[in-house]
């Protein structure tokens, strides 16, 4: 007699803890794709505006100007904030009739310092949950499936002959956990090296600016009044 080896089947007559198991995995399966999806179009999304500010600052705008733009804008990208705050405490450190050259750019570079971690710690958000799908899944997976084994072996205890037809389905259903979980781990694995390689290069862009705007900042630092790029 045939039996339905179909997915659906295999998965309505696994024993409950395997079905657990399985609902757990498509769950996490669902929010790791839902992370990937958000992340791709965040990360894409400040990286096309990082770049339409880069080309902005080096364009010879008077950076009074341009920080004045940047401060009335409602969404800006992590270079501009991290412009922002640089210029915002090197404006604050010369109101405050501090002549040392070295002190400002000091307080600036902290600033900066300090904006450039919080945005490395925002692109870097939930990219821990894609590693611990990554390598988690996997293994309870291979738990459903020695769970399902498991069962089946125990029911096939009771039977006076056991054949091929018998073994397979009880094996099919456990197996079927295995894949789940590297249907989960898969694709989160290779979304977090992407992001990371991305993130990577991000942080060094972010880091480039900074030192290059320090730069500019110490030329204007020994130069009252002077603040342009």
């Amino acid at each position: 007699m045939n039996q339905d080896l179909s997915i659906i089947n295999l998965i309505a007559q696994a024993s409950l803890v395997v079905q657990l198991v399985m609902a757990a995995l498509l769950l996490v399966s669902l929010a790791s794709w839902s992370v990937i999806f958000n992340k791709f179009f965040a990360l894409s999304r400040l990286q096309s505006r990082n770049e339409a500010f880069e080309q902005e600052f080096w364009s010879g705008r008077n950076l009074n100007e341009l920080y004045n733009g940047v401060s009335a804008k409602q969404e800006t990208a992590p270079l501009e904030r991290i412009f922002a705050s640089g210029m915002r405490e090197f404006l604050k450190l010369r109101e405050r009739r501090m002549a040392d050259p070295g002190a400002l750019l000091d307080g600036a570079r902290r600033a900066m310092r300090a904006s450039f971690q919080r945005e490395l710690d925002a692109m870097e958000s939930h990219l821990s949950f894609l590693a611990s799908v990554g390598s988690v899944s996997p293994y309870v997976g291979l738990f459903g499936t020695i769970w399902g084994i498991m069962h089946a072996f125990v029911g096939l205890s009771n039977l006076q002959q056991v054949t091929l037809a018998t073994v397979a389905p009880g094996i099919a259903e456990a197996l079927v956990a295995t894949a789940i979980g590297l249907f989960a781990a898969i694709p989160a694995v290779l979304a977090y090296n992407r992001f990371a390689r991305q993130i990577d290069r991000s942080a060094i862009t972010l880091e480039t600016f900074i030192e290059e705007f320090s730069n500019i900042l110490q030329r204007n630092a020994t130069q009252p009044g002077s603040t342009n790029a």
